[in-house]
């Protein structure tokens, strides 16, 4: 294991806790992973995130062989491995959020409920059911990712990735948090959520973008 790849297991260690502190996951449900050059670090399967220690550190390469660790890998390693073949994510968070969750089995897309939409690249879309790690499952959710960071999975739960895992869970926490304003406001009687244009959502992606301190 060289000094990089364990500050990364740390870091993936505790975002993993933290879904679960957050209330985005219920016991091992959902996983994270990081990438360090080649290597695809990733929670193990069926492993409560509280019992993780430094020598449990589990990596594979982009083709899904093991070159870390003798823990099984998450069961949801084709949708991570996917992520990183496709995009430049250095992170990937995926939760079984519960507004999140119940938003997926709803509607095909996110409604537009909030300019946030635009830090995850717009309309967040929902991918088709498929069974949990599954090629299937990788593949539906690579067409709902197309030009965004983030997405839904039909009655499954959430995925998004970041260049950092702080970026990743970032991602998750706000669209979970969307999931649950639309809700709210859509569960008020005889009253419709007043919606953003596609302009709008854009033209606020573009100001996230700068937004925060520099250097």
């Amino acid at each position: 294991m060289r000094p990089e790849e364990a500050h990364a297991w740390e870091a993936l260690v505790a975002t993993a806790r933290r879904t679960v502190s957050d209330g985005l996951v219920v016991g091992t449900s959902g996983n994270v992973s990081a990438r360090v050059d080649d290597t695809v670090l990733v929670t193990p399967s069926g492993v409560p995130y509280d019992r993780l220690a430094p020598d449990d550190i589990t990596g594979v390469d982009l083709d899904g062989r093991q070159v870390l660790g003798t823990l099984v890998p998450t069961s949801e390693l084709p949708m991570h491995l996917a992520v990183y073949r496709t995009t430049d994510a250095r992170a990937v968070v995926h939760t079984h959020a519960v507004h999140a969750t119940a938003v997926s089995t709803l509607v095909p897309e996110l409604p537009a409920i909030h300019y946030m939409s635009g830090a995850l690249g717009g309309a967040v879309r929902v991918a088709p059911y498929a069974t949990y790690g599954t090629d299937e499952l990788a593949e539906n959710m690579l067409h709902a990712l197309a030009d965004r960071s983030g997405c839904l999975l039909q009655n499954h739960g959430t995925l998004t990735h970041g260049a950092t895992l702080d970026q990743a869970f970032d991602r998750t926490a706000q669209l979970e948090w969307m999931c649950r304003l639309w809700l709210t406001a859509s569960s008020v009687p005889g009253l419709t959520p007043s919606l953003l244009s596609e302009t709008q959502v854009a033209e606020a992606g573009e100001r996230l973008r700068g937004y925060g301190q520099r250097g």
